[in-house]
């Protein structure tokens, strides 16, 4: 969905978990720079140091818009969201000229008890002539073989590196769904309920 051409600056929220880490890579490997927004140290060095991001932005410790506009001086080619809030508007304020947002998820706001307000930014779809657009799997259920095979090869390859957290016990269950909307897991979150 957001069509990257080699050269060009793919941004991914949520980079620090298991979406958000295979986009940048997948980014990476099509010839982009790419530059992820992930919560705290331990995840931003994992970002960059394992899965090859080329600048991670730390949304708990810096200022997001500032970094953007330091990591991004011509601005966002394309923003993959898994966060949605304030993270999605402040990319909004840097979309480049045409540039391509793609909408995978919003977990700032999953557990809102009211809507929250749209993003302030939104008009600057229409300076910048850019596009917005949401994305589920389901939509590309007829091309999962092709994404398999790429994958999969990628992985053989050592150009697509995972990391897997995995929490024990079905008894904790809900605290390792918690692990999640807190940003305490690391990378894909996986429960293990018996041997």
């Amino acid at each position: 969905m957001g069509r990257p051409v080699a050269g060009e600056t793919v941004v991914v929220s949520g980079a620090g978990g298991a979406t958000g880490s295979v986009v940048g890579q997948i980014a990476k490997i099509k010839g982009c720079r790419a530059i992820g927004v992930a919560g705290g140290y331990e995840k931003c060095h994992w970002v960059t140091d394992e899965a090859g991001f080329d600048a991670a932005i730390d949304y708990k410790a810096e200022d997001v818009p500032a970094r953007r506009k330091e990591l991004c001086p011509k601005g966002i080619d394309i923003f993959f969201d898994n966060v949605g809030g304030d993270v999605l508007d402040a990319a909004l304020a840097r979309l480049a000229m045409r540039g391509r947002v793609v909408l995978c998820g919003g977990i700032a706001n999953y557990n809102a008890t009211e809507a929250p307000p749209g993003p302030k930014n939104y008009l600057n779809l229409v300076v910048q002539r850019g596009r917005m657009e949401g994305s589920l799997v389901l939509d590309y259920l007829s091309r999962a073989g092709e994404a398999i095979g790429a994958l999969s090869g990628w992985v053989q390859a050592g150009k697509l590196k995972n990391k897997v957290d995995v929490q024990h016990g079905l008894e904790n269950a809900p605290a390792t769904l918690r692990r999640l909307f807190e940003g305490r897991n690391e990378d894909k979150q996986l429960l293990r309920v018996a041997e």
